[in-house]
């Protein structure tokens, strides 16, 4: 089962959103937090608060739905951070002029899943079976086409 969290339009750049996430990502739920809280980046405090809610939506489902979830067990199983719309500003440039400049916001999201005890990532869908892989073709040898050869290249004698 996965759990997800989504924030929309954070107003930082998804570059540096993503800078964050990057430690995140395979970590326990309680690591998550402990690296999020001692992150100097700004976006920090966002991504654990966002962190925090999608463990609060495991709460949710386990106590409400009835579905059985450990959450001491959940892991990051997927931190993105996607672009959202741009904001075109513009600052004063010397003689006049205007210089364009970018303003950009991102759509944050982050799903836990849970792993099992030995470790592995508890399947979702029990009894899925794996498409057997397609048939290699063999590549096509290449054959050498049939004809002139290409015509050389004269130099010019200098006079």
């Amino acid at each position: 089962m996965e759990f997800r969290a989504e924030a929309r339009y954070m107003r930082v750049s998804p570059q540096k959103a993503r800078l964050v996430l990057n430690l995140i990502k395979g970590r326990r739920v309680e690591d998550a937090l402990n690296t999020l809280m001692f992150t100097k980046k700004r976006v920090a405090a966002t991504v654990e608060k966002l962190l925090r809610s999608a463990v609060e939506n495991a709460n949710y489902l386990s106590s409400e739905k009835g579905i059985d979830v450990d959450v001491d067990s959940l892991y990051v199983k997927r931190a993105i951070a996607n672009d959202g719309p741009r904001m075109k500003r513009i600052r004063p440039a010397p003689m006049g002029r205007a210089y364009r400049y970018v303003r950009r916001i991102a759509h944050i999201e982050i799903a836990l899943a849970e792993r099992g005890k030995n470790g592995a990532a508890v399947a979702t869908v029990v009894g899925e079976e794996k498409a057997a892989a397609p048939a290699k073709a063999k590549p096509k040898a290449k054959t050498k086409a049939k004809g002139k050869a290409p015509a050389k290249k004269k130099m010019a004698a200098k006079k």
